[in-house]
């Protein structure tokens, strides 16, 4: 798939067919994110890959609208280091949206779909996955083949309309 493609046939998948991701597939998404950039190339995430049915089941419960994140055959959960700063709060959260965005439009070239939700509940999150008190886990990204559909470019998008959303030199 072109990169414009792959931008435009992106969106949030709810729904997914009972088919495994392929490893080798899943390897190239997970590098998507890895090679994101960051600020100051600081790389302030890692990922931890579930597949495990039981395990997806508790995640959802880490947020009211995560109920959808079990369907799917893999959940990563994009975790990253606790900081009081609100400066750095807000820098490693655009990087963590960079790397999502990475993972998504890298799963949508392969022909995958992808969805994200938040993580509210940290402690039953952290039991579940066992990641350091000192971090959080930021999103669950899903990723499976889509049920019922392929993955295609969307032609008429439900966006704000192009010249409502775009100002040139001035607002």
């Amino acid at each position: 798939m072109e990169t414009w493609d792959a931008l435009t046939a992106r969106r949030q998948e709810r729904a997914y067919a009972d088919t495994p991701v392929d490893d080798a597939d899943l390897r190239r998404v997970l590098e998507a994110g890895r090679r994101s950039p960051s600020a100051r190339n600081l790389q302030r995430w890692d990922f931890v890959v579930i597949t495990d049915p039981t395990a997806k089941a508790d995640l959802a419960r880490t947020w009211q609208g995560a109920g959808w994140t079990p369907g799917a055959p893999v959940v990563i959960a994009v975790v990253a280091p606790e900081t009081d700063d609100e400066w750095q709060k807000l820098s490693i959260e655009y990087d963590l949206g960079q790397a999502t965005t990475a993972i998504t439009v890298a799963a949508t070239d392969l022909g995958l779909a992808s969805g994200q939700s938040s993580c509210r509940d940290q402690d039953l999150a952290r039991s579940i996955l066992g990641f350091p008190a000192d971090h959080y886990c930021s999103k669950l990204v899903t990723l499976g083949h889509p049920a019922g559909r392929a993955v295609a470019p969307i032609r008429t998008p439900d966006r704000r309309p192009f010249d409502e959303v775009v100002h040139w030199s001035r607002w």
